[in-house]
């Protein structure tokens, strides 16, 4: 289940190492910002920034504008400001994404909403998404405002178009593309094409950090959707069956449910839509998506985008940076290996 990639790769599992290597200086000083920006003499604000800031996430998103950067030849600060304001924005999702889907945890910590509420939680994610465009703007580069402006338009269209279709077992394949599109991969571009941008590169350049970001985004949510129903709890960084019991409906289940005779079907409608999303539930849904090979076709759309991003970035010049860039693409596959 490998990509495509040229002979000579390492042949062990892979890892985000290269990135944490080539990242590693600047995001010190991302860090440092994050937690500045996250200051406010309102009490509970930096409480609850700090509360999600320190769960445990990899911060892959200011990783990608970092390495992106570096791998154009940037020489400057800006990329600090906006691979935090990259973090903020995610930050605010996050917040507002476990209000909206009523989240009790993530990755194994209690959410933001059980502790201070559903109130605290949506203005504390607004003053963060107010943090990430002040520093936005102080980098003064109209063209990477523009971008990280427009992801987050983006992604609030699809937090509001996954609510629509929330539980709804006619949701089409298509349909949850396009919000795995909006929600996930949005970001996942405007990350990476920053980098270029700030660097002075050409059209052509920042329109293959797009598509790299972009795949990527779209790989990694594949693969997290195989992963609640296949992988382990470290892999996926909060509990597996997490997806079914809250009832997303995500590509493995669409797909089984799609093949599935009318008393599968009316399973699925039941689980998914009126919560009989038991532990039994589980293990029957587990084995209608081995039977319908719908996990095995999740992963071969996640390889295929994820094959996308390894060709839209490795025409860069070979820099550590440019390796860095390729080995996440081998570790989102991987984590299905």
């Amino acid at each position: 289940m490998s990509l495509a990639i040229p002979v000579g790769r390492i042949d062990t599992r892979a890892s985000i190492e290269p990135l944490l290597a080539v990242s590693g200086p600047d995001m010190a000083r991302v860090n440092e910002l994050i937690l500045a920006m996250a200051g406010s003499n309102v009490e509970l604000i930096p409480e609850i920034a700090e509360h999600l800031i320190s769960s445990g996430g990899k911060r892959l998103r200011p990783m990608l504008t970092i390495a992106s950067a570096l791998a154009h030849g940037y020489t400057g600060d800006a990329h600090v400001k906006l691979a935090a304001s990259v973090e903020f924005m995610h930050t605010a999702t996050l917040l507002h994404d476990d209000v909206v889907d009523e989240s009790d945890l993530r990755r194994g910590k209690k959410t933001a909403r059980t502790i201070w509420g559903n109130q605290a939680s949506v203005l504390v994610g607004d003053f963060l998404l107010g943090q990430a465009f002040k520093m936005m703007v102080e980098v003064g580069s109209l063209a990477a405002l523009h971008i990280l402006s427009s992801a987050s338009a983006v992604i609030a269209e699809g937090e509001v178009w996954q609510l629509s279709a929330a539980k709804r077992m006619t949701t089409s394949e298509a349909d949850y593309m396009a919000v795995v599109d909006a929600k996930t991969a949005a970001l996942f571009a405007a990350a990476a094409e920053v980098g270029p941008v700030i660097a002075g590169a050409g059209e052509a350049e920042r329109l293959a950090m797009r598509n790299y970001g972009r795949s990527l985004g779209l790989a990694f949510q594949l693969v997290d959707d195989v992963l609640d129903y296949g992988g382990s709890s470290a892999d996926l960084g909060k509990n597996t069956g997490d997806d079914f019991r809250e009832g997303k409906i995500t590509l493995p289940v669409i797909l089984a449910y799609q093949a599935g005779n009318e008393e599968e079907k009316a399973f699925w409608r039941e689980a998914m839509e009126h919560g009989r999303n038991g532990d039994e539930a589980l293990a029957r849904a587990k084995s209608l998506m081995h039977r319908h090979g719908a996990l095995d076709a999740t992963i071969t759309r996640a390889r295929s985008h994820g094959e996308a991003a390894y060709a839209a970035a490795s025409n860069l010049p070979r820099t550590p940076s440019r390796d860095a860039l390729l080995s996440v693409v081998e570790f989102c596959i991987d984590r299905v290996n």
